[in-house]
């Protein structure tokens, strides 16, 4: 998959909006959305909630997970363990970043949020960097990496496929 494929993925998550307008039930492949009536909250996918944002018509109201020390608890624990840690969301930075680009003037302490969750992609990066180099360094030829979402082995995938392809090559050589 490419990043926009994680993308598109990403955007079929549930988030509460706040509409600000009355509709009837929509009827989609992928299920039944609605109804939508002005002040009450309605649970529908990330795509649509920033569309309707975009258009001025709801108020998307922060997932759970998108919480200042909720986040900082998950970047605490990432930070203390030598693995990684499990995710509050599969997504957790793509939806950020697009529920952040769109609404947050919707999503309270908007900016620690996006500046919490740079520093997590960050150190998840890092991790799975060293873990790489080690893998190639031992000359592995099977690694379990737990809890790593889409985007994060998206990130790598360029990249590993065609670094174990030489490493095969430089051993075959030598032998």
């Amino acid at each position: 998959m490419d990043p926009a494929e994680v993308e598109f993925l990403a955007e079929n998550q549930m988030v509460s909006i706040v509409p600000n307008f009355n509709f009837e039930r929509i009827y989609l492949i992928s299920g039944d959305i609605g109804p939508f009536r002005a002040g009450l909250p309605v649970q529908v996918p990330i795509w649509m909630a920033t569309n309707l944002r975009q258009r001025q018509k709801c108020r998307i109201i922060a997932p759970d997970w998108m919480d200042t020390e909720r986040l900082e608890q998950v970047k605490e624990e990432e930070s203390q363990s030598r693995y990684f840690t499990k995710m509050p969301s599969e997504h957790y930075m793509v939806e950020g970043h697009m529920l952040l680009g769109v609404a947050a003037e919707d999503i309270p302490h908007a900016d620690e949020i996006r500046t919490i969750l740079k520093d997590i992609w960050d150190m998840r990066m890092s991790k799975l960097r060293s873990s790489v180099d080690a893998f190639i360094k031992t000359g592995g030829s099977h690694a379990k990496l737990d809890h790593l979402t889409a985007m994060e082995i998206n990130s790598i995938r360029p990249l590993l496929p065609h670094a174990l392809d030489e490493l095969y090559k430089l051993q075959k050589v030598v032998r």
